[in-house]
C-alpha cells in the first residue's frame, strides 16, 4: 500500500518523479527567475504595453534562448526540459514565453535545421547569448491560415535578391536585429535572413491590443529589399521549410499553456480558500467545488499530455500532427480554465490584481496563433481520414 500523504493540489498526479534531476533542476531554475524577476511587475507591464526588453540578457544566461538546440553556443537540453522552461515562463505571461518560443523555435531552429555552416556560426552564438535578437516573418495581413498563397516575393537580380511585401502580427518584429523572412520565389518558398538596417526593411508596432500586451507585436515591410546570394537558407525549398519551425514554436505552446492554465487554477484555489461569503470559505461550497475539481481533472490530463509528447520527442518519434493534438488540446483547456478561474473570482477576476483576466486575454491569442484551432482540427482529421479538407 502506498504511503499516507496529502495530495499536491497542484501536482496532483505526482508527475514531479517522472521527471530527472536535472529537468527539475531547470524547471526550479527557471521558476525562481520568473518569481523574482517577471511576477512583481508583469501587471504593470502589461498594463502600459511593454515588453522588458531589458530581461532579454538574464534570459540568455539562463541558457534558455535554442535551449533545445545543439552546438553553436545553445544548451543543448532535451526537449521536456525545454517543455518545462516554457511552462515556468508561461505561468508568469505568455509574452515571455513568446519571446523565447520566436528566438529558439522560429529564429534560431530555421537557421540551425536549414542554414549553412557560415550562417549557423556567424548568428547562432550571437542570439544564444540574446546579443541578437530574431523574429520570424511568414503570416501577411491577407495570409495567415494559409501562407502558401503568400504574396511576399523575392526575385534575382544577378546574384542577389530582391524582396518585396508585407509581414503581419509578427512577434518581436521592431526589436529584432535579424528577421527570418520566407517568401515566394521562381524555385518555390525560400527563407531568407534579413538584418536591422537593410535598406526597404522597416518594421512598425502593432498598438491597441488587449491581449498579448507585455509583448512585441510588429508589421515587417520589406520594399525593394535587396539581400545577397548567402543571405538565403540553402537547405530547404517549399513549404515545409515554414512549417517545421510552426511545429518546433508549437511544440512550446502545448507547454506553455499548461502554465498559463496552472496559474489562473492556483489563483482560483487559493482565492476559494481565504474569501469568506455566508459565512464559510466559497471554496466549502459545492459549486465551487465542482469548478476546482472540473480544473484539477483538465490540467492534470494537460500535463500528462505535454510530458507524453515531449518523451515521445525526446526519442525522435514525434509527428508533427502529434503537435497539433497538444497544441490545441493544452491551449483550448487553459483558455477554459482561465475562464471558470474568473468566475470564482468574482469582480476581481477583471482586475490585474490577479493573474487570471491577464492570462485570459494572453489565451485568447494563443488560441490562434501558431495555427488556430480549425486549422488543427483539419491537421487531426486529415490524419486520421486520409482526405484534405483545406480547399
Amino acid at each position: 500500500m502506498a504511503p499516507d500523504r496529502k495530495l499536491d493540489p497542484v501536482d496532483f498526479l505526482n508527475l514531479d518523479a517522472q521527471l530527472g534531476d536535472e529537468e527539475r533542476l531547470i524547471r526550479d531554475t527557471v521558476c525562481t527567475f520568473v518569481a523574482d524577476k517577471v511576477t512583481p511587475h508583469i501587471a504593470d507591464w502589461f498594463e502600459h504595453g511593454r515588453f522588458p526588453v531589458e530581461l532579454a540578457g538574464e534570459v540568455a544566461q539562463l541558457g534558455l534562448l535554442g535551449m533545445h538546440l545543439r552546438g553553436y553556443g545553445c544548451a543543448g537540453t532535451n526537449a521536456v526540459s525545454y517543455g518545462l522552461a516554457c511552462t515556468e515562463l508561461e505561468a508568469a505571461d505568455s509574452g515571455l514565453r513568446s519571446f523565447v518560443s520566436v528566438q529558439g523555435s522560429l529564429a534560431m531552429f530555421p537557421i540551425w535545421k536549414h542554414g549553412s555552416e557560415e550562417q549557423k556560426a556567424e548568428w547562432l552564438p550571437r542570439m544564444a547569448a540574446g546579443e541578437v535578437i530574431g523574429c520570424f516573418g511568414l503570416t501577411e495581413p491577407d495570409h495567415g491560415s494559409d501562407p502558401a498563397d503568400m504574396r511576399t516575393y523575392a526575385k534575382r537580380d544577378g546574384s542577389d535578391w530582391i524582396l518585396n511585401g508585407t509581414k503581419m502580427w509578427i512577434t518581436n518584429g521592431s526589436i529584432a536585429d535579424l528577421a527570418v523572412v520566407w517568401a515566394q520565389t521562381d524555385e518555390g518558398i525560400r527563407g531568407f535572413l534579413v538584418p536591422r538596417g537593410t535598406p526597404g526593411f522597416s518594421a512598425h508596432d502593432i498598438e491597441q491590443k488587449l491581449s498579448l500586451r507585455a509583448s512585441v507585436t510588429s508589421e515587417l515591410v520589406l520594399d525593394d529589399v535587396r539581400l545577397p546570394a548567402d543571405a538565403v537558407l540553402p537547405e530547404v525549398a517549399g513549404l515545409r521549410g515554414p512549417l517545421s519551425c510552426l511545429s518546433e514554436a508549437r511544440f512550446g505552446i502545448l507547454w506553455g499553456a499548461v502554465g498559463a492554465a496552472r496559474t489562473c487554477y492556483e489563483a482560483a484555489l487559493e482565492y476559494a480558500t481565504t474569501r469568506v461569503q455566508f459565512g464559510k470559505p466559497i471554496g466549502a461550497f459545492q459549486l465551487t467545488q465542482e469548478k476546482l475539481a472540473w480544473m484539477l481533472v483538465e490540467l492534470g490530463k494537460a500535463q500528462l499530455l505535454a510530458l507524453h509528447l515531449g518523451r515521445l520527442k525526446d526519442s525522435g518519434g514525434l509527428r508533427p500532427q502529434q503537435v497539433s493534438f497538444g497544441k490545441m488540446n493544452n491551449v483550448r483547456i487553459a483558455l477554459d480554465i482561465a475562464r471558470q478561474a474568473r468566475t470564482i473570482l468574482g469582480a476581481n477576476g477583471v482586475t490585474l490584481e490577479y493573474p487570471v483576466i491577464r492570462h485570459m486575454n494572453n489565451l485568447e491569442s494563443v488560441l490562434t496563433y501558431e495555427g488556430t484551432q480549425e486549422i488543427h482540427t483539419l491537421v487531426l482529421g486529415e490524419a486520421i481520414t486520409g482526405l484534405s479538407a483545406y480547399r
